[in-house]
C-alpha cells in the first residue's frame, strides 16, 4: 500500500477490525501490511514526519507498522536524510517495525547507509528486460544485508504466453497504464522481435519445467542475488492467477536454462546506459 493508494490502508484496517471480530486478537499476528510514504520534497521536521506516520497508523488501525517504504522524488533536496533520521526515531519508539526504501537508487542507498540509518529493503524495477540492479545494487544490498523487492517481473503482463507470436500492438491496444510504461521499456531495451526471440526462449524452458512463461520470468528474478521477494501485481476479478504464480517455488532454473535466456538477453540495449541506476527513470 501507499499513502497515496485511494483507500488502500483504510481497507487493512477495515479488514483487520473484521478479521479480529472473526477470529479473535490472535489472527491479527499471521498478516503484514507493509505501507509507503511518498512525501513532496520540502523542509521535513519530526513534526511533520510523526504527524504522516500517525495518518498511516490511524487508517491501517495497528500501533506499529510493519514496513514502512519511503520514496523520494528528488536527490538534490537533502530533506529525504531528515525525514528518515525522523522515522528512525519513530522506530525506535516503536511506532514503525522496518524502514526499507522504494526505488532509491545506489549512490543514495550508500549515502543514507552511511548515516546509520537502518534500512532493511529497496523496492525497485527488476526483470529479464530491466535487470540494472545487477550492475550495482545488489552487491551493496548484499554487502549490508539489504533485500531487494522487485516489482514490474511480468512487466504488466508482456512477458507471458498472451503475446507470444503476436503482432507488435499499438497504443492504443494496451488498456492498463502498466502494460503501456512496460511497452516502453520494451523499446528501450531492444524491439519487438527481440523481445519474441525472449518469449520464445521463456516457452521453451517453461515446457521443460511443466510451467508458464510468467513463472520462469519470475524465477529468474528471485534466483538474483539480494532479492527477497517479488510482487506481482493482480485485478481482483479480471487477472489474478493465484494457482499459477505458486508454480513458481515448484522448480529452479539450470545452467542450461540461464544460457538459453543469456543468447537474447545480450543482444539488447544497456538499459543502465540509457536510463540510469535504480529508480532513475523517476528522476529526469
Amino acid at each position: 500500500m501507499a499513502d497515496h493508494y485511494g483507500p488502500a490502508e483504510d481497507f487493512i484496517g477495515e479488514f483487520r477490525r473484521q478479521l479480529k471480530a472473526q477470529r479473535g486478537e490472535a489472527a491479527l499476528n499471521q498478516i503484514q501490511a507493509f505501507t509507503k510514504w511518498v512525501p513532496r520534497p520540502g523542509r521535513m521536521t519530526h513534526a511533520i514526519v510523526e504527524e504522516n506516520i500517525q495518518i498511516s497508523l490511524r487508517r491501517m488501525d495497528v500501533a506499529s507498522l510493519d514496513l514502512l517504504q519511503f520514496h523520494w522524488w528528488e536527490y538534490r533536496d537533502s530533506g529525504y536524510l531528515d525525514a528518515l533520521k525522523y522515522m528512525a526515531e519513530l522506530q525506535a519508539a516503536g511506532k514503525i517495525k522496518h524502514l526499507a526504501l522504494t526505488n532509491f537508487d545506489t549512490e543514495h542507498l550508500q549515502i543514507i547507509l552511511d548515516q546509520g540509518i537502518p534500512i532493511v529493503s529497496n523496492q525497485v524495477q527488476y526483470s529479464l528486460i530491466d535487470r540494472r540492479p545487477q550492475v550495482a545494487m545488489a552487491n551493496l544490498c548484499q554487502q549490508h544485508g539489504i533485500q531487494l523487492f522487485a516489482y514490474g517481473s511480468l512487466c504488466g503482463g508482456l512477458l507471458s504466453e498472451q503475446y507470444l507470436g503476436q503482432p507488435e500492438p499499438g497504443r492504443w491496444d494496451l488498456d492498463t497504464a502498466s502494460l503501456r510504461k512496460y511497452k516502453n521499456m520494451i523499446d528501450a531495451w531492444g524491439d519487438w522481435s527481440l523481445f519474441q526471440s525472449l518469449l520464445s526462449r521463456l516457452q521453451t524452458i517453461a515446457q521443460k519445467h511443466g510451467v508458464s512463461i510468467a513463472n520462469v520470468a519470475v524465477r529468474y528474478v528471485l534466483e538474483q542475488p539480494a532479492v527477497g521477494g517479488v510482487i506481482v501485481g493482480a485485478r481482483l476479478g479480471v487477472a489474478e492467477h493465484l494457482a499459477d504464480n505458486a508454480q513458481v517455488f515448484n522448480f529452479s532454473l539450470d545452467n542450461e536454462d540461464q544460457t538459453l535466456l543469456e543468447t537474447v538477453l545480450n543482444r539488447s540495449r544497456d538499459l543502465y546506459q540509457l536510463i540510469g541506476d535504480c529508480g532513475d527513470e523517476y528522476r529526469r
